[in-house]
């Protein structure tokens, strides 16, 4: 059972609220929409928003439901007790309101998540969002109160004592100013408050002591006034839900000599108002200060008046002066034991009467005791050398050696090491020492010893040595296997090609965006050049190339019989020769000698393209295309202005 209510968490105002749920969804969520995208996309987009907050909105509320206490779930004496300090109506309104609240965020949620998924442009998606995140912000504006109720409850709650209702308890009470708190600062360590005026503790106070190795509270209570029940006040009624919801044997301070200020009339008085509270509970009058007046001191007809307490037989009187600390630790004693004693009683009532006492009973009959024929009694047996055995004496020279005596004699802790093996009870005190032998399916591994294992070790030795001085492990290290020559001379190979794939592995990045062919690479070879490659290099006869380059750098032949017009009109009649030229050229025939030498190189050119394709690279033809917004507006820590651009 939770006793205490400090882990709940902090209830933001309705304000915090906000700011806290709509910052999550801004820094969660992505802020980049444009106009350009499918509209599946941003509906998406903004779908995932007003779900995020919707779910952000539940999350919330939800935890601080479930962080406070619910008043049918709780022992009846914290209920009662909240509803004494809180009103459990006005409590169960906050909490009410707050679960209200997140059914309608969510109703909220559902209907315009239906209608974004019909929405038709990035405006009209945009502006149901900001219409559904504005609504479930009014919904949370509206909180304002209820937060703030519920904030103010949860710091009451963590300052609450944490009393424990099954508990052993002792419960003080009585008129004000009668010696409560200084007897609960007497028999425990609280930390009370003690003065000599009335009404010093204003709320209820708890401390803890042992008894008989158990843990014991008690519990000082505000002082109570003799007058109904709808006329006290707030710390009054922390007294009555004490006295009426706790199990506990109840100590009633009365003060004869009157310092507190009340009559022993009144105290007397004040016992029988409350008694019906004091049903199957273990009642003692607790006199105090008889220091200065005892009960035998009092006049005949107070005496009587006690008397009327105590006559039933139900109730003790005790006697105790919490100044000069008489009686004081008797009459917590006497306490405790009664107290145990019905705790005790209780619980065997109760096994008997449930399901445990049919238990205990199946138990007991299965149990049988055998007692010895004709009455006769067996007394316990001891040993004689148990009887004579000398009292160890650490002074005596002759005593017997402890292990600790052994330890220190042989290094101390960390050194000496314990001996287990002297103490094993054998057929043969001399096996004590023996190694354990190891055991393989059932047997000892020395029955599987060869008993003439050491010469057979001998001659094989001895051959050994026969065999080196003989030469017969002795090789030629200058002959070299052909195998592994072969070997060698491909994995010299292998190492060639790795680094070949790995340099062009390399070069692939700085051939990115440039051109495989530089562009002057491919100007002005020379014939010579050109022949001693393909016809030294390559193997190919090349006089008919050389014949073809020669014939085409000649002049034409019928230059001579054209009429001169002079230079403009020659420049005029080249660029009209280019054009047709330029006419008649096919660049897809061009350079081939047939349509398998065009397959080929189709066949090439698609080869190569598909390397650049399958790793994505950009290819000479590419283009770059910078960003469509500026980064500054998309990058970086972001500001507290508005962020309606993004």
């Amino acid at each position: 059972m939770q006793l205490t209510w400090k882990s709940i968490a902090t209830v933001p105002t309705s304000q915090e609220f906000l700011d806290i749920v709509l910052s999550r969804t801004q820094r969660r969520l992505p802020t980049q929409i444009r106009a350009g995208f499918a509209i599946s996309r941003i509906r998406a987009f903004y779908l995932r928003k007003v779900k995020f907050t919707e779910q952000t909105f539940s999350e919330k509320l939800g935890a601080i439901l479930e962080s406070f206490p619910r008043l049918q779930d709780i022992h009846p004496f914290h209920s009662a007790l909240m509803n004494t300090l809180y009103d459990a109506d006005h409590f169960r309104i906050a909490l009410g309101q707050l679960s209200t609240a997140k059914h309608l965020i969510e109703q909220v949620a559902r209907d315009y998540v239906r209608l974004i998924k019909y929405a038709q442009s990035l405006f009209q998606c945009k502006q149901l969002k900001r219409a559904a995140l504005g609504r479930m912000a009014t919904i949370t504006r509206r909180l304002k109160g209820s937060l703030e109720y519920l904030e103010q409850v949860r710091q009451h709650l963590g300052r609450l004592p944490s009393i424990d209702p099954n508990t052993r308890t002792l419960l003080i009470c009585g008129y004000p100013n009668v010696g409560k708190s200084s007897f609960l600062k007497s028999v425990t360590r609280a930390d009370v408050d003690v003065q000599p005026y009335a009404f010093t503790t204003k709320s209820l106070y708890v401390g803890h002591f042992d008894y008989k190795y158990l843990r014991f509270q008690a519990i000082d209570t505000p002082g109570i006034l003799d007058h109904p029940l709808e006329e006290m006040n707030t710390i009054e009624m922390q007294s009555i839900t004490a006295i009426a919801h706790l199990r506990s044997a109840v100590l009633y301070f009365v003060d004869l000599s009157e310092q507190c200020g009340y009559t022993v009339e009144a105290q007397v008085q004040l016992f029988h108002s409350i008694k019906p509270l004091f049903a199957n509970k273990i009642v003692f009058l607790v006199v105090n200060k008889i220091d200065v007046t005892r009960p035998e001191d009092l006049e005949p007809s107070r005496q009587a008046l006690l008397e009327t307490i105590t006559k039933s037989g139900e109730v003790e009187m005790l006697k105790l002066s919490c100044h000069t600390e008489e009686g004081v630790m008797e009459v917590r004693n006497q306490a405790c034991e009664r107290l145990l004693a019905v705790r005790v009683e209780q619980k065997l009532k109760n096994a008997a009467s449930g399901a445990a006492g049919k238990e205990v009973t199946d138990i007991l009959n299965r149990i049988h005791v055998s007692r010895p024929i004709g009455g006769v009694l067996r007394e316990a047996f001891i040993p004689d050398a148990v009887l004579s055995k000398k009292k160890y004496d650490k002074d005596d020279p002759n005593r017997p050696k402890l292990e600790r005596d052994i330890e220190a004699e042989e290094g101390g802790a960390g050194v000496y090491n314990v001996n287990l093996k002297k103490n094993y009870i054998l057929e043969n005190p001399d096996w004590k020492f023996d190694k354990i032998p190891e055991i393989y399916d059932g047997r000892n591994v020395y029955d599987f010893i060869d008993p003439d294992i050491e010469t057979k070790l001998a001659e094989l030795e001895a051959e050994e040595e026969r065999l080196q001085e003989s030469g017969f492990y002795d090789e030629d290290e200058d002959i070299e296997d052909e195998e592994d020559a072969e070997i060698r001379t491909k994995a010299d190979y292998i190492r060639e090609q790795r680094t070949l794939i790995r340099n062009a592995a390399r070069s692939k990045k700085s051939l990115k965006n440039r051109a495989i062919i530089p562009r002057t690479k491919g100007q002005g070879k020379k014939l010579s050049e050109m022949e001693e490659h393909i016809g030294g290099k390559l193997g190919f006869d090349t006089s008919g190339i050389a014949a073809r380059a020669r014939s085409k750098s000649r002049g034409r032949r019928g230059d001579e019989m054209e009429v001169d017009d002079g230079p403009q009109a020659t420049k005029a009649r080249n660029i009209e020769r280019a054009k047709s030229r330029a006419r008649s050229t096919n660049r897809r025939e061009d350079g081939v000698t047939n349509e398998g030498a065009r397959s080929t190189a189709e066949k090439l050119m698609k080869l190569n393209q598909k390397r650049m394709n399958r790793m994505a690279r950009q290819g000479e033809s590419d283009r770059h295309t910078t960003a469509s917004m500026p980064k500054w507006l998309v990058a970086g820590k972001r500001g507290m202005g508005k962020t309606d651009r993004r």
